[in-house]
């Protein structure tokens, strides 16, 4: 038996009076309980118990022991619930990363409503446009797009997210909407380097993707700002389709070369693989799940 077991075994055998009677509560057998007890006075140097054939009693020392005991136990029992209550309730801080241009149009309201949902969970959202190394940056969770390395992680699926042209209805009076992706030359383009590198606009699928090499009238380091330039007929701008499905809706953008926009990538809540995963993360993907999946459905 280990310490603790001794300490259940004392304050058995104390409060039932006999170590028959102590091993019938504890589901033990008497010569278990009598070793536990052997060994507790041996390991403390004192005798708890005066023995007879007819009766067991606490010596003085046993008596200032017991209580001391009996406070052992419970601080045990009550750290063993606290710790399995722990094992099914979200707590703790939760740090969730993404690139900026997702994460700015997706894990504001998501994370508000989680965290109104689970009052003891805290929460941080890294804006960044590199790949975090989850596990040695301490980060939970991560919502990335495109395809993914094999690596220990764990991915789950929340949608899909496709890169599109558009421009307001007054520029394309204006200008004319443009018939092929060459066109795009003889037009104002208000480019969102986080979408549009090295100046190219890439349509087609994979390695097979035909390029156009632009000359922007106008870049922009922020996916919002370069759609609210579109929207105020500066040009046409790369987009996440989700950004400007309402401003489609509202006819406030209309969508350039729709059969030439490239495939939708997939989009997926990553985590680092663990036989145990903190209730938190997986609170946070069953909260973020469906949500992420109908904002991306625009």
């Amino acid at each position: 038996m280990d310490r603790f077991d001794e300490l259940a075994a004392f304050v058995a055998v104390a409060e039932c009076g006999g170590f028959a009677r102590a091993a019938a509560r504890l589901r033990s057998s008497p010569p278990a309980v009598t070793r536990a007890i052997a060994a507790l006075e041996n390991r403390l140097g004192i005798l708890l118990f005066n023995r007879s054939t007819r009766s067991v009693h606490l010596t003085e020392a046993g008596l200032r022991f017991l209580e001391r005991a009996r406070s052992l136990l419970v601080d045990l029992d009550q750290a063993e619930k606290e710790a399995a209550g722990e094992a099914s309730t979200p707590t703790g801080l939760l740090t969730v990363t993404a690139s900026v241009t997702m994460g700015r149009s997706l894990l504001p309201a998501i994370m508000g409503g989680f965290l109104a949902a689970h009052l003891r969970v805290s929460g941080r959202v890294l804006l960044l446009d590199r790949i975090v190394d989850l596990v040695d940056e301490g980060v939970d969770i991560a919502l990335r797009v495109g395809q993914l390395p094999d690596s220990g992680l764990i991915a789950r699926q929340v949608g899909e997210v496709q890169r599109i042209l558009v421009a307001s209805p007054g520029y394309l009076a204006r200008r004319g909407a443009p018939l092929a992706p060459a066109e795009l030359k003889l037009h104002a383009i208000v480019a969102f380097t986080g979408l549009m590198p090295d100046r190219q606009w890439a349509f087609g699928a994979g390695r097979a993707a035909d390029r156009v090499a632009l000359q922007p009238r106008l870049e922009i380091n922020d996916g919002l700002a370069a759609i609210s330039a579109a929207v105020a007929g500066d040009g046409i701008t790369i987009a996440l389709r989700h950004m400007v499905a309402e401003d489609i809706r509202c006819l406030r953008l209309q969508p350039v070369l729709e059969a030439f926009w490239p495939v939708p990538v997939p989009v997926q809540l990553v985590y680092p693989e663990s036989r145990l995963v903190a209730p938190k993360v997986r609170a946070f993907i069953d909260h973020a799940t469906p949500r992420l999946r109908a904002a991306l459905q625009g």
